[in-house]
């Protein structure tokens, strides 16, 4: 009875591991090689309130893309009116619709799996349709607008839709496969074996469903399992400088031919990549391998995401054990507009020499790269420079913000709050700053954190009261009636931790004044073009007239996306693996 009892056990915990581990087939990373270089894709699909938070957002954002796209076109009409004719009929699609309402016209299916790979360098788009047919009605309806048929191929019987660039030697191909639809850039004359592979005919040799590489990354960094992406730079970069990969060598192929038309030099002659490109490339690419991103929280009200870079060791250990001693660094946010970064000479100055030193040593020889033997000496040179104060004493940066006005249009935006300069000798700053000018010259200031007021002649270009103050560790200074009170808190807050780069605060409401700024001065601008463009003509007037309508509508987007902003905040830290960077957006 206790081997029947046993036995099916047993039985039962095969059954449940069989159903936990079976993998749908025509998941869209089952189609992706295990060693693309790029991808981007959910792991599950969409539940409906991660849907809702990123349809939403999609939304505030889409009418402003659309005016961007518009804006493309008509710089793409003047060299290839064949693919501006194409964009515009597919912002037709998009131009005053939500994310959602598209997707139902186009059959797609808002909450499925969707993969963004490379095949190769080679851009893949695959993604679940929930009506094949509306998906090939759009097909038509961007015919219809475009004025022309696509071009019709197949491959073995799979029917696709084709649009060839002759000026890039590239083609976007279209199609549905079963229940799922297939976007792609492939070269002009991809072969067989390529067509075959990108539309999902062929399956990859290994593909990442079965990997689980993105598995793995989501648990190691915390990500959510919905829009997780990473790119391999360790492969992509030696791809694309060797010449090698199919898409690469037909963007290159059809660059080299224009040049030719225009120097005479054979096409042969510039078609020929150095060996050393590939290697020198990969070198490269080892400093920094890989990058990974993803949310690690989204909802209605918060929208997390956390970047991974993967850096070489020699960089991660020169600063994942460093306690940087800038007052602010670690402490909490006090303004509305709070950011601080850790610039520690006395660690950054010795690794950017080691960096030069070793292009010295060992030059680039690939033409491609060439230029970065210069760009290394010149970094050779500034590190050196860098040695001498106050730029070797710096430890790093803090400023608070705590109002920022834009009230009147044609007058500087006006302004309160404080600026910290973290230095190992915030003394020899001060007599630097003091031979700099005369005013300063006569100042007496303590190593106490006690406020002094600059004399009135060193404030009136801004209106407002100035203070200095200092401590062992930073000289600071206020702008605005009553910031000098704030100075002494400020020079004694918190350092960082052992690793930490940066952070940074944000209210919607500051950020929302600085768009209004940027609106103000782009709209000023716009204004000013016009008023010289009338005298032009009729043409120019009706362009800058298109010009101001555009900004209008781009900025109201921003705008709108804006004041759904509650916070914003974000921090950079070095870990052993190397640098994450964090955001947190809480939105109203």
């Amino acid at each position: 009875m206790r081997f029947t009892k046993r036995t099916l056990a047993l039985a039962v915990a095969g059954v449940l591991l069989a159903a936990c581990g079976h993998k749908d087939k025509d998941a869209p990373l089952a189609y992706v090689p295990a060693d693309t270089p790029y991808v981007f894709a959910n792991l599950k699909a969409l539940d409906d309130e991660t849907s809702k938070a990123i349809l939403a957002q999609a939304d505030m954002q889409l009418q402003s893309q659309v005016e961007q796209m518009k804006s493309i076109a008509e710089d793409l009409g003047e060299k290839d009116a064949d693919s501006a004719r194409l964009l515009n009929a597919f912002i037709t699609e998009l131009d005053g619709k939500t994310i959602e309402a598209f997707a139902g016209n186009v059959g797609l299916n808002v909450k499925g799996r969707t993969a963004l790979y490379g095949l190769g360098l080679s851009p893949v788009m695959r993604f679940d349709v929930t009506d094949p047919k509306a998906f090939e009605a759009f097909i038509g309806r961007l015919e219809a607008a475009y004025g022309k048929k696509l071009d019709t191929a197949d491959v073995d019987g799979q029917a696709y839709r084709k649009h060839v660039t002759a000026e890039t030697g590239t083609q976007v191909i279209l199609a549905t496969v079963g229940k799922q639809a297939v976007i792609t850039i492939l070269p002009a004359e991809a072969d067989k074996a390529m067509l075959r592979l990108a539309l999902g005919m062929d399956r990859p040799a290994k593909n990442l469903q079965d990997d689980e590489r993105l598995e793995k990354i989501a648990k190691d960094k915390g990500y959510q399992p919905w829009a997780i992406g990473q790119i391999d730079l360790a492969r992509a970069l030696p791809l694309a400088a060797s010449g090698k990969d199919p898409l690469f060598a037909a963007l290159f192929k059809a660059h080299v031919e224009q040049e030719s038309a225009k120097t005479g030099e054979p096409v042969a002659n510039q078609l020929n990549i150095p060996a050393s490109c590939e290697s020198e490339a990969a070198r490269i690419a080892s400093r920094v391998p890989s990058m990974s991103f993803g949310y690690t929280r989204l909802d209605a009200r918060h929208q997390d995401l956390r970047w991974d870079v993967a850096l070489a060791d020699d960089i991660t250990k020169a600063f994942a054990g460093v306690k940087v001693e800038l007052p602010g660094l670690g402490a909490d946010a006090t303004a509305p507009f709070d950011a601080a970064i850790a610039l520690p000479m006395s660690v950054i100055r010795p690794l950017m020499s080691a960096q030069a030193q070793a292009v010295a040593a060992k030059p680039f020889t690939c033409p491609a790269f060439t230029d970065l033997n210069d760009s290394f000496s010149r970094l050779g040179d500034a590190t050196q420079q860098a040695a001498m104060p106050p730029i070797g004493d710096l430890v790093g940066l803090r400023i608070a913000l705590d109002s920022y006005d834009v009230s009147a249009q044609d007058t500087p935006p006006h302004f309160t709050g404080r600026v910290l300069v973290g230095s190992t000798n915030p003394a020899a700053l001060l007599a630097m700053g003091k031979m700099a000018s005369p005013v300063l010259a006569q100042l007496k200031l303590a190593a106490d954190g006690t406020p002094v007021a600059l004399p009135q002649e060193a404030t009136a270009a801004l209106g407002q009261p100035i203070s200095l103050a200092m401590s062992d560790k930073a000289l600071a200074a206020s702008v605005g009636q009553g910031e000098d009170a704030k100075l002494g808190d400020m020079l004694k807050a918190k350092g960082g931790d052992a690793g930490v780069l940066g952070r940074v605060h944000l209210t919607g409401d500051m950020y929302l004044s600085w768009v209004k700024t940027m609106q103000q001065r782009a709209e000023a601008m716009l204004s000013l073009r016009d008023a010289i463009g009338g005298e032009a003509g009729q043409d120019q007037d009706a362009e800058q007239k298109h010009a101001m309508e555009r900004a209008k509508v781009q900025f109201d987007s921003m705008r709108a996306q804006v004041e759904r902003i509650k916070s914003i905040d974000g921090d950079a830290r070095m870990e052993d693996a190397g640098l994450v960077i964090t955001s947190h957006t809480e939105l109203k």
